[in-house]
């Protein structure tokens, strides 16, 4: 049963009556003890669990073109990072604690389908999780490290696909215990709307919080001090353009209160130390970034966290990590075409002034390889059922594309009969899709012809599937009916909506092996389960130890706790949901060393 529809009562003790539910707590009024819901009512949890996104759902496909194109063309006219510079500009201290220590939790990725969402909501709020015997006590930080919410950043969207399931996660702060704080960093899906939604979640000025977690930033950018001369620097760098100047000056001044000693944490909102493999400049600005206001300072750089990618990757070099960890909820993307190696900064930049190159490794991913691989081709079952909509869309345009090309094959006469004013609108909406969906870059991309290559192939295939039909077409008595469109919606488009949706799902498994079109193979088939996060913890003797935590499956059936301590979820599993290592915790012992 739907998650949407399913709810539990209680009755009386003559078992007779059940509880009328209580009212929808308010939304501004987080700060009271709010009625534990009973039921998986929207109206009683105070938003609505939304399902998997389909990504290829073609309105879908439209309106977030278009609002990324508008954020292209117009950000610098609605970057609010600008504005931002009449905020507080205080760095965040969390370097003091009770016991000398601290655990931090990193999550990216997060806002899509509630059933995964929830799933490592639920695991993060948990005081503590037993990995392999050993206890794993929830963060007192919660660090996010981009895109909380998908398709589009709005209030709704946040509400329903990350507020409103993290606060489920986490009603109140237990009594007695340090009230743990979020910190976010926005990624391109936060950016899609300038901020504004974003701003006004996490960068309230008063009662700042989500559930249990208070909210203390008041930018989209921070620094954090942690214990034993640790911080965290979080860097917005929107859709990776540049660093603006006020978040420049934000930094310097946090700078001035770092040693030689300290050791630093990067967040960026993108791995652009793997994307940079076939795009050397994109990872400039956090080479800027790190020259400019980070090595002054002769402090160790030692990890770079991001999400973005969504999957578990971790490439090592010499005292420093690159990690990607971008499992919090969003559709699971492939691992296997990660390259084994790296160079960051790259060679071929054209910055002058680049940090010296150094090699890095890679070491672990999750999933592995091969699960990687086997997922990739669950594309022929998971496209079709999960994105009707692209589907429908296929079916429309063979079903348009048949019936003047069946017009075109009876007549008789010159060839040029034979192409139709509708039947070359047809071809060359079909070719101008196939080429675009394959998203060719730029003439000055050494590997642009790949992608022309594969998009006017996969052109070339539907045109030869609708040419084929078309011959089946002719042979049957169909096209004698009156009312040909008609039939021809009911009996051939659906059929053929199915086949050409095949060979859609058929070329991205092949051109994904040509690195094209490798994250529509994965969007597609919206694999909710692997996903994964980070819990950090800084000890005593100012060693960090990082365990990557890993979820092979997503619980998909809950129900109520309305009897749990206010602090406890609302909602409880009813399928096991278990974590593991990733890999052997990530050990970065306490020492020093001049600045590389």
């Amino acid at each position: 049963m739907s998650y949407l529809t399913t709810s539990v009562h209680f009755v009386t003790d003559d078992q007779s009556k059940p509880v009328a539910p209580p009212p929808r707590p308010a939304p501004d009024a987080e700060h009271t003890v709010p009625t534990r819901p009973i039921s998986l009512d929207p109206q009683e949890l105070g938003f609505t669990p939304r399902r998997r996104i389909g990504w290829l759902s073609p309105l879908l496909l439209l309106s977030t073109g278009l609002r990324a194109l508008l954020a292209i063309l117009f950000g610098a006219y609605m970057d609010k990072r600008e504005l931002q510079n009449a905020l507080d500009d205080d760095f965040f201290d969390h370097s003091t604690t009770a016991d000398g220590e601290i655990w931090l939790d990193y999550v990216a990725d997060l806002g899509d389908g509630f059933d995964a969402t929830y799933s490592v909501a639920w695991l993060l709020a948990q005081s503590e999780l037993s990995v392999d015997g050993a206890p794993l006590p929830r963060g007192r930080l919660l660090l996010m490290g981009g895109d909380q919410v998908y398709p589009l950043a709005s209030g709704d969207g946040y509400e329903s696909r990350m507020k409103g399931p993290y606060r489920a996660a986490l009603p109140e702060a237990p009594a007695g215990e340090p009230r743990p704080t979020l910190f976010a960093l926005p990624g391109n899906h936060d950016w899609y709307d300038g901020l504004t939604a974003f701003l006004r979640l996490f960068a309230r000025r008063k009662d700042g919080h989500i559930g249990g977690w208070r909210t203390e930033q008041r930018r989209s950018y921070f620094a954090v001090k942690l214990p034993h001369n640790w911080w965290v620097f979080a860097v917005d760098e929107q859709f990776g353009a540049y660093i603006d100047d006020p978040q420049l000056l934000y930094f310097e001044k946090a700078a001035r209160e770092i040693t030689p000693d300290d050791r630093i944490i990067l967040m960026t909102p993108s791995p652009t130390w793997v994307k940079a493999k076939n795009h050397p400049e994109v990872y400039d600005a956090i080479d800027y970034f790190i020259r400019t206001i980070l090595a002054p300072t002769q402090a160790q750089v030692r990890v770079l966290v991001s999400g973005d990618l969504h999957h578990y990757a971790r490439y090592t070099g010499e005292d420093r990590e690159l990690i990607t960890c971008g499992g919090g909820g969003a559709y699971l993307l492939g691992t296997h075409k990660l390259p084994d190696r790296l160079v960051v900064p790259p060679r071929e930049t054209l910055t002058r002034n680049r940090s010296l190159s150094r090699e890095y490794r890679l070491v672990s991913r999750f999933p592995a390889p091969k699960i990687s691989r086997r997922l990739g081709w669950g594309v022929f079952h998971r496209l079709p059922r999960r994105n009707a909509g692209f589907a429908t869309m296929l079916g429309i345009i063979q079903t348009l594309t048949m019936l003047p090309m069946s017009g075109a094959a009876r007549q008789v006469g010159s060839l040029q009969r034979l192409f139709s004013i509708p039947l070359v609108l047809m071809l060359t909406l079909i070719m101008l899709g196939t080429v675009l969906f394959a998203r060719p870059p730029s003439a000055a991309s050494a590997r642009h012809a790949r992608h022309w290559i594969l998009g006017a192939g996969h052109g070339l295939a539907q045109i030869a599937l609708a040419a084929g039909g078309t011959w089946v077409w002719l042979r049957l008595p169909f096209q004698a009916w009156p009312g040909q469109i008609a039939v021809a919606t009911v009996l051939y488009g659906p059929l053929i909506a199915v086949l050409a949706t095949q060979l859609v799902a058929l070329y991205l498994l092949v051109a994904s092996s040509f690195d094209v079109n490798l994250n529509e193979l994965y969007a597609g088939q919206g694999i909710e389960d692997a996903k994964s996060f980070l819990r950090m913890h800084i000890a005593t003797d100012g060693t960090l130890t990082i365990h990557p935590l890993g979820v092979d499956r997503v619980c998909r059936k809950w129900s109520a706790d309305p009897d749990g301590d206010s602090h406890a979820p609302w909602l409880r599993p009813e399928e096991p949901l278990t974590t593991h290592r990733i890999e052997p915790p990530i050990v970065l012992a306490a020492r020093k060393s001049p600045y590389d």
